[in-house]
């Protein structure tokens, strides 16, 4: 997946705003809240992600994924695909709709009902 291609799909989630920072990463945020980032290298592409608990158990040992710096460290579960073999495009995808549904779930209830992500 390219970056346009990373940005294009997080575009299209719900309630989904970009912004570029630290150091020129592409931030996606539902809320407010960090759901996407795509970024944090000069070199290959890199992607990083919320995960559930067993998701990110699932997928912290795998070749091309890893715990996301800085942020796991600091207890976070969160995911980074850093090289091949990591994660297919689809699978990326599914996983990026994932952690948008979990940042979406933690929003105050009134924010998610504002943003039309109530699910009731």
């Amino acid at each position: 997946m390219t970056y346009d291609e990373f940005n294009a799909f997080c575009r299209a989630l719900p309630a989904t705003t970009h912004v570029v920072q630290w150091g020129g990463s592409h931030v996606w945020k539902v809320g407010g809240k960090v759901f996407a980032i795509g970024g944090w290298d000069d070199g290959e592409a890199r992607f990083t992600f919320k995960a559930g608990d067993i998701a990110y158990e699932m997928l912290k040992d795998q070749p091309g994924l890893r715990p996301a710096p800085y942020l796991a460290s600091r207890g976070l579960k969160w995911i980074q695909h850093y090289a091949e073999p990591g994660l297919s495009d689809d699978e990326l995808k599914d996983y990026l709709r994932q952690s948008h549904r979990l940042v979406s779930l933690g929003l105050p209830k009134k924010r998610q009902r504002e943003l039309g992500l109530d699910r009731s």
